[in-house]
This record gives C-alpha cells, structure tokens and sequence, in this order.
C-alpha cells in the first residue's frame, strides 16, 4: 500500500486523536484509517498507537514518526505547489533545439528578442545534433524543437510558427558562363548546389508542380549558408531559404530564376512535449514566435528578377 497515502491517515489521527475524528476529515471510513495506520505499523516494525475502547493516544515511536511524517508531507506539499506555480507562470529555463540552417535565419532573432522581453526565463538555445527521430529531443532534455516537416507522431505536439519561402538562384556570372534557364527540364544540364538532405526540387504549385531529382551535383553540403556562398561565387544553381539570401538577393549578388514558377514555402513548426496541459513557459515562447514572424515579414522578391531574355 502506498507510504505516503498510510502516513497521511496516521498524521491525522495524530492530530484529531481518534480513528473516527480523523476518518471525517480525511472523508473516508474509521475501519479504512485503522488498517492504514496498521499497515504503517507494519512496514515501520513497531507500536505506533495506543488503542483503547475511548481513545487512541501515540507511543514514544508513535510521536517522533508523527513529527517526521508530517515535516515529510508538508515538504511534498510545497513542492507540489512550487512546481504547480513554476508550470503556471513563464519562468524557468527553456531549452531549444534547431537544425544549424534553421537556426542560421533570423529564428535567433526572434529568440533574442524573446529572450529580451522574457527576462525570468533563461533561454538554453543549440544549433545542430538533433536526431531523426523526432522526439528524442525530449530524452535529452530539451523542451521545444524546430522542424519543417509535418511530423504525425503522437509522442510529440506540434504548432506551425512561420512559412519559410525558398528560391532557386544563381549569380549573374554563372548563367553568363552556363547559359539561362529557361524551362524547368533545364535544371538537369546545369551545374546544382545541393543540401544533402534536400536531392528532389519541387517548383510551382498545384498542377504546375514539377520535382527535380537532382543528378548533377556540383557542390554538396549541410548547410545552405555554404551553398549560398557557393552560388555567389558562380558555382552553380541553388535552392535556398530566401530569409537567408535576401541580401545577396536585393544587391545582385544572385539572381531569381523562374519566377513564374516559385518554390513552394516550407513550413516552420515547433514540437514539443504531450501532455494536456502546456507549460505556461512554452505556451508564452510559441505565441511571442508567432506574433515575431507574422511582424517581421520579409518581402517576397521572387518576381522582382530580371528576365533572363532580357539580359545582355
């Protein structure tokens, strides 16, 4: 029988001083807190009441266990109560989780600010070594984690944060070398920056859609920062996050191609643990998130690239 639910019937008929006068206030029966005051006795190995017709008095033992149980209790029920307003109340520490190109967008930044208007919460914030299954992150100790996948796993909860929009690019000085792309099926005789964990293209919508198993690798990576890079200095096409290439995007640097038919966006979502009731902590993160990205937009310039016909 359980230890605590046995001291807890026996520190009140220490208080009250009979079976009858405890069973009241606990709502239960005068036989029921008798045998749980027996069972204590029990597990305990000694007398830990007097028993008589008219009254139930404690022994020597009876008293100092009293006086234990009770210290005992009141410390479970503050802790209960401590953790009840630490789940309640956006304080505490939140750990998060990201992959490294996610966390390279602006996604630090609304963090950052979410750091800065939440000062009780001590953000814990890592870049990269996250797990294909998805709710390892749990297991080691984190309480949010971003993906981009529609995850269905009912060992996780899910909230859409943001749509990332993509762009597939090129510099100026690769397509003066390779030639314009014109048409989709162009994507196959052109050199392609790819991310290792992106090989199949999908441009345009709908009954528009096309996918592009990519074959024609010419530079591979983990990141889309380092394709980036790669697509500036002329090396291929690529599909990139456009939050991370904006800037190269505005100055020039690289180049829309096919607008007419642009790259799907890609949902940001954030996982985190099942349970009915959310930590007030998380519940505060992923509703500053929302309101951040749906504040700091970033303008589409998927049609804004020149016409590849009309460069000279």
């Amino acid at each position: 029988m359980d230890r605590l639910l046995l001291m807890h019937s026996f520190v009140t008929v220490a208080q009250v001083g009979s079976f009858s006068g405890a069973a009241k206030r606990l709502g239960s029966s005068g036989s029921l807190v008798s045998r749980h005051v027996a069972e204590l006795e029990r597990q305990v190995g000694v007398r830990l009441v007097n028993r008589t017709a008219r009254s139930v008095s404690l022994t020597e033992p009876g008293r100092r266990y009293a006086e234990f149980a009770a210290r005992i209790l009141e410390e479970i029920d503050s802790m209960d109560a401590g953790v009840a307003r630490l789940h309640d109340r956006a304080e505490g520490t939140l750990s998060i989780i990201c992959p490294k190109w996610i966390g390279s967008l602006d996604l630090g930044d609304a963090i950052a600010a979410f750091s800065a208007a939440h000062p009780k919460i001590q953000v814990r914030f890592e870049l990269g070594g996250m797990s294909d299954r998805t709710y390892d992150f749990l297991d080691s100790g984190f309480d949010v984690a971003f993906h981009t996948r529609d995850l269905r796993d009912s060992s996780v909860r899910l909230k859409k944060i943001a749509s990332l929009p993509f762009v597939l690019c090129a510099s100026k000085e690769y397509l003066d070398r390779s030639g314009p792309l014109t048409d989709p099926n162009g994507i196959a005789h052109h050199d392609c920056l790819v991310h290792v964990n992106d090989p199949v293209w999908r441009l345009g919508h709908g009954h528009n859609s096309t996918l592009h198993k990519i074959r024609n690798i010419a530079f591979s990576s983990n990141s889309y920062l380092a394709l980036q890079k790669a697509a500036v200095h002329g090396r291929g096409l690529a599909l990139l996050p456009q939050r991370s290439a904006y800037d190269d995007l505005v100055g020039g640097a690289l180049e829309v191609l096919l607008p007419e038919l642009p790259v799907p966006d890609r949902p940001l979502f954030a996982i985190y643990g099942p349970g009915q009731a959310t930590p007030r902590k998380i519940s505060v993160f992923l509703d500053f998130l929302g309101g951040w990205f749906s504040q700091n937009p970033i303008p589409d310039i998927r049609r804004r690239s020149p016409d590849p016909a009309a460069r000279p």
